[in-house]
């Protein structure tokens, strides 16, 4: 059992942990939680009623968030000839090919997202490992792999995040900060729910949508009544 300081047992006390909330009440709940001196990010832990270990049950995807993560992601694009500079101008951080290869092979991993060009897959699939390991390799499921490479940047500029099932059964993924409005955190929770119901399996049976739950960095989190996104 996890032992918690005194903060977080104070904060504790404002959510009930065998309740369910309206998505804006626990919205609230978890914003007056937060007690952290930082702008903690807000997660959402979602279980979905899916066997992880059946290839036809996966759940994986991406979505928009209309207020973005509040995180300014460093994004590195793998192209050459035109698309370096159709990047460049969509405002990636770090554009190259064999070079970027290089730094990346050096232990060099000032980025938080890579896209590459299809013509750069053969090249940088020699970065399995390295990228792989943190989860940084392009995947055409994700939008990362594509020629339409301004699209790809402006989108994760703009609050783009991936979503995958864990082993678990579950997807975490960001909503936003503790700073963010309630309303912008609600709209963008809204928006990774009506992602993954889009995103159901045509082979999941029963109750598709078994838990929700947000909670901040450091503290607390709140059960989301399911039933508001069905």
């Amino acid at each position: 059992m996890a032992k918690h300081g005194k903060k977080y047992l104070e904060a504790a006390k404002l959510i009930d942990s065998e309740a369910t909330y309206e998505p804006a009440e626990a919205v609230e709940l978890v914003k007056k939680a937060a007690t952290a001196k930082f702008d903690e990010t807000v997660e959402a832990a979602v279980r979905l009623g899916v066997d992880p270990r059946k290839q036809d049950q996966a759940v994986r995807g991406v979505v928009v968030l209309p207020h973005g993560t509040g995180k300014t992601q460093r994004v590195l694009v793998f192209a050459k000839g035109e698309k370096v500079k159709e990047a460049e101008a969509a405002g990636a951080d770090y554009v190259g090919d064999q070079d970027m290869i290089n730094k990346i092979q050096q232990g060099w991993f000032e980025f938080d997202v890579c896209v590459a060009t299809p013509d750069m897959m053969s090249e940088v699939g020699k970065l399995g490992r390295l990228l792989g390991g943190k989860g940084l390799m392009p995947n055409p499921k994700a939008g990362t792999v594509t020629f339409d490479v301004a699209k790809a940047v402006q989108e994760i500029k703009a609050g783009k995040i991936e979503y995958r099932l864990d082993k678990a059964g579950q997807i975490h993924a960001p909503i936003g900060k503790v700073s963010f409005t309630a309303e912008q955190l609600n709209e963008n929770l809204k928006s990774l729910i009506d992602a993954l119901n889009r995103a159901k399996p045509a082979a999941a049976k029963g109750v598709y949508l078994k838990n929700i739950a947000i909670s901040s960095t450091m503290g607390p989190s709140a059960r989301v009544n399911t039933a508001v996104y069905k």
